[in-house]
């Protein structure tokens, strides 16, 4: 991942760990990472280990994955759309259709994304999105 993502390494927040409150106290170089460089947001599936009651003053929120993905696609839709296509063409064992590639999305707990993401397949496919899903 470093080399893909240059500056996605966050260093020296460990300090900040001790200071920190979560219901997990195992979570706690999450959030210190996350202050510490500067994020709004902390993508996860386990919510219930990051209440807003003790983000809301680092002005960090939780947000689950497919929320997350939503936003960027509400925001950015060909950006989006191509960074899932760039992926699932990265699949070689086993490569996937769009019909898999989506049913591997929706199996992962991202049914919203898949949903969106089938949608806009089926925009630059020129074919109802139910043709996509089958």
């Amino acid at each position: 991942m470093d080399k893909a993502a240059l500056d996605a390494l966050v260093e020296g927040y460990e300090g900040l760990i001790p200071t920190l409150s979560l219901p997990n106290k195992d979570d706690r170089h999450v959030l210190a990472a996350a202050i510490h460089g500067g994020a709004h947001i902390i993508v996860t599936k386990n919510l219930k280990d990051f209440p807003a009651k003790n983000l809301q003053k680092f002005k960090i929120k939780a947000q689950h994955p497919d929320k997350f993905i939503l936003n960027l696609i509400a925001q950015a839709p060909s950006v989006v759309l191509q960074a899932a296509e760039e992926h699932r063409k990265s699949l070689k064992r086993p490569p996937k259709t769009i019909t898999e590639y989506l049913a591997s999305l929706e199996s992962q707990d991202l049914p919203q994304s898949a949903v969106a993401l089938r949608r806009l397949y089926a925009a630059i496919n020129d074919m109802p999105a139910i043709e996509l899903h089958v």
